[in-house]
């Protein structure tokens, strides 16, 4: 059965989340309807990531089967594009894949980007896309907490309260914390990710920024393994999955 791989951006704000579920709208879902839509055939899109309700998307790498070879990876990326309709979702690129290529299982490096909107006045144009923080934060503090958080940690002090994940020891490979103009951009990479820890890592951030923190304090949390001593999980709607990496065959 043909495997495609896809490159998606979407903009998450009125869907519960990447994946399916019962009290809403998904990106999955959504992504699925299309392709049934034009095929007739109902199959399963995997992501390399799954993004909680509000968070966006630059490039969700994502993988899905036909049992047919007679769509075209044009004809596949046109036909999505158009059942989709008026969706903030689109179908940026298509391409066929090998069989043992999983968009999930096969990624060696997943990308983040957080963007604090740091200015005096609230956002007109970049509403739910951003986190607006109207008090002056001191970006050089905070890449310089930033980096103390990559490599290898028990990141529990900054993991969600119910994350499934096996274990809290991640590493991260990059932070980088810049400011471009009224925007301050945070880049996180690592191969996998604990639940809210980009979101929590950039709400501890923001208290550094505002200089009620320094970096001391974050070594001071990290070792302390204490969700509840860390900063607040900073909105869904300034994050967005920035890409994934994989090997050279895909």
């Amino acid at each position: 059965m043909p495997k495609f791989k896809v490159c998606i951006e979407y903009d998450g704000g009125n869907y519960v989340g990447w994946q399916k579920q019962n009290n809403g709208p998904s990106i999955q879902e959504s992504l699925e309807d299309a392709l049934e839509s034009f095929s007739g055939m109902k199959t399963e899109v995997i992501g390399a990531g799954r993004t909680d309700s509000g968070v966006h998307a630059l490039s969700m790498a994502a993988h899905f089967e036909l049992g047919s070879e007679q769509f075209s990876i044009e004809t596949i990326k046109k036909a999505m594009n158009y059942h989709l309709g008026k969706q903030p979702i689109t179908v940026l690129e298509v391409m066929p894949i090998d069989q043992n290529f999983h968009a999930r299982f096969s990624a060696i490096n997943r990308k983040y980007l957080y963007r604090i909107l740091n200015r005096a006045t609230p956002p007109a144009l970049d509403i739910g896309r951003v986190w607006f923080v109207p008090r002056r934060l001191n970006e050089i503090a905070m890449q310089k907490a930033a980096a103390v958080l990559i490599g290898k940690h028990d990141f529990t002090s900054f993991r969600a309260k119910h994350c499934q994940a096996l274990s809290p020891e991640k590493t991260i490979g990059d932070i980088t914390v810049n400011r471009i103009e009224d925007e301050i951009q945070i880049f996180a990479e690592a191969k996998s990710f604990l639940h809210h820890q980009v979101r929590n890592i950039v709400g501890t951030l923001k208290l550094v920024g505002e200089g009620r923190w320094t970096e001391q304090d974050v070594i001071r949390i990290l070792k302390a393994k204490d969700r509840s001593i860390a900063g607040p999980t900073a909105p869904a709607a300034g994050l967005y999955f920035a890409g994934a990496d994989y090997d050279d065959n895909y």
